[in-house]
C-alpha cells in the first residue's frame, strides 16, 4: 500500500501543476531563463541552466559531482518552474547479484523572486515506500563579461605554492578524510592506497590555504596508467587531469574544463611522462596550454563544475588538486595573481 500511495502522490503533483494557474511559458519575459548557481541539499554546489530556442524550453543541471547533464523535461505553470530528472537504479537480489534496472522520476520545482530561486526536490524512495523531499536555493549568475584582452592583463610576481619539502600552505578540503598526500624530492605525491580486506578509505583533495581571484598558473603533472585527477581553479572550475592519451576529443579529457569545454586538440602524453600546464583565468574566461600547445583559447566559463567547493563564481577561492580517485604527481606549482 505504501508503494501505491507514493506513486499516487507523485502523480498528484504533476496533475496539480498542469491543472491550476495560467501557463507561465506563454510569456516572453520568462524570469527563469538563464544560468543559476545552486546550493543543493546538504550544502553542495550545483548549477541549472534554462534556455528557450525555436519555441522550446530546455534545461541542463549539475548536481554536486559528475557532469552537466540535460534534464528529462522542463515546463512552467502558475509562475513555477518544473524540472524532471530520471534516475536509473539497478536492483540486486538477496545474494547481491544485479537484476533489472528500475527508473525513478525526481521532480524539482522552483519559484523566482528577482535573482533568487526557492526550490524543492521530491522523489520516491528506491524501495517504493514513501518520498524523500528537500528544499534548497539558487541565485542568478551575472552575465558574462566580454573576453579579456590577455595582452593587456598584467600579472604579479610568481608565487611558489609548493615548496617541494612538505605540505606547508596546503590542507584537505574535507578534514575528516584520509590524507594520502606527501612531499618527496620536490614532488607532490598522492597515494590513495587501500588495504585488502579492510573498509574502504575515503581519501581527500588538497587545497591551498590562500585564495585567489584571477591568475596565471603553471605546473607539471605525471599521471599513472588509468590515473584520474583534476586542477580546480578558484575551487570551482575543474581542468581535467587524466590518462586519456589516444582518445577522441571530449570535454572529460586531459586539459578540458570538465563536461563544459572540449579541448581543440589532443596533445596529452602517455601515462608516466611529465606534462606541463599553463592556465590563465581572467574575468570568468579560461585559457589552457597543455604541453606547449593552446587547447582552450580564452573561452567563457558558464558555471561551476562537478566537485566544486561552492557555486558562487564571484568569490575568491583556492587552487585545489583532486586526490580522491587515483594516485597523481605534481611539481613546480607557480601562480601569478592578476593585478587590478
Amino acid at each position: 500500500m505504501k508503494t501505491i500511495t507514493s506513486i499516487r502522490r507523485i502523480s498528484l503533483v504533476f496533475a496539480l501543476a498542469l491543472t491550476f494557474g495560467p501557463a507561465f511559458a506563454a510569456q516572453d519575459s520568462n524570469p527563469f531563463l538563464g544560468r543559476w548557481a545552486l546550493t543543493i541539499p546538504g550544502g553542495g554546489a550545483g548549477w541549472l541552466g534554462v534556455t528557450k530556442e525555436k519555441g522550446y524550453y530546455d534545461a541542463s543541471i549539475l548536481w554536486g559531482g559528475g557532469s552537466v547533464v540535460p534534464v528529462s523535461s522542463v515546463f512552467f505553470n502558475d509562475n513555477t518552474l518544473y524540472v524532471t530528472r530520471v534516475h536509473e537504479v539497478r536492483r540486486k537480489d538477496a545474494n547481491g547479484k544485479a537484476g533489472r534496472t528500475q527508473q525513478f522520476t525526481e521532480l524539482i520545482t522552483a519559484r523566482v523572486n528577482g535573482d533568487e530561486l526557492s526550490l524543492q526536490t521530491i522523489q520516491g524512495r528506491e524501495n517504493g515506500e514513501g518520498l524523500d523531499q528537500a528544499e534548497f536555493t539558487g541565485r542568478r549568475i551575472p552575465p558574462l563579461p566580454l573576453a579579456p584582452d590577455l595582452s593587456k592583463v598584467k600579472f604579479g610576481e610568481p608565487i611558489k605554492l609548493f615548496n617541494g619539502r612538505n605540505l606547508d600552505g596546503w590542507k584537505l578540503t574535507s578534514p575528516g578524510q584520509v590524507n594520502g598526500w606527501s612531499a618527496q624530492d620536490g614532488v607532490l605525491i598522492n597515494r590513495p592506497e587501500q588495504e585488502e580486506g579492510k573498509p574502504h578509505k575515503s581519501y581527500g583533495n588538497l587545497r591551498t590555504e590562500h585564495e585567489f581571484e584571477d591568475f596565471n598558473l603553471t605546473l607539471e603533472t605525471r599521471i599513472p596508467p588509468k590515473g584520474n585527477s583534476g586542477i580546480y581553479l578558484r575551487g570551482i572550475y575543474e581542468v581535467q587531469v587524466g590518462d586519456t592519451f589516444g582518445r577522441p576529443l571530449d570535454s572529460h579529457n586531459m586539459g578540458g574544463v570538465y563536461s563544459r569545454i572540449t579541448p581543440t586538440a589532443s596533445v596529452e602524453k602517455p601515462a608516466g611522462e611529465w606534462q606541463t600546464f599553463d592556465i590563465t583565468l581572467v574575468n570568468r574566461h579560461v585559457t589552457v596550454i597543455l604541453n606547449g600547445r593552446k587547447i582552450i583559447d580564452n573561452q567563457p566559463l558558464l558555471g561551476c563544475t562537478g566537485g566544486a567547493l561552492w557555486s558562487d563564481e564571484s568569490r575568491p577561492g583556492p587552487l585545489y588538486l583532486q586526490g580522491d580517485h587515483t594516485g597523481i604527481n605534481y611539481r613546480n606549482i607557480v601562480i601569478r595573481p592578476a593585478l587590478k
